[in-house]
């Protein structure tokens, strides 16, 4: 299991957040998807076969990319 938390500087409203959280759990091998508007922080976890590759590339083809000074936090 690996979880990334980063920031997605476009997050405006509750829509934003619906948006990327059934965008990017729709992906196979995610498991949680949360993110907020307050903080427009987003916590992806998931599994084979997903990669963080396809997550960040699935949020930037929505336009919700992640910021590039946040999105190296990772454990997994």
């Amino acid at each position: 299991m690996q979880t990334k938390t980063f920031e997605v500087p476009n997050i405006a409203c509750g829509h934003c957040v619906r948006t990327i959280e059934n965008e990017v759990s729709d992906l196979a091998g995610v498991s949680k998807v949360e993110a907020s508007q307050d903080t427009r922080l987003v916590t992806v976890e998931w599994d084979d076969p997903a990669t963080w590759d396809q997550i960040s590339s699935l949020l930037a083809e929505i336009n919700y990319p992640p910021a590039n000074d946040t999105a190296n936090r990772a454990r997994g």
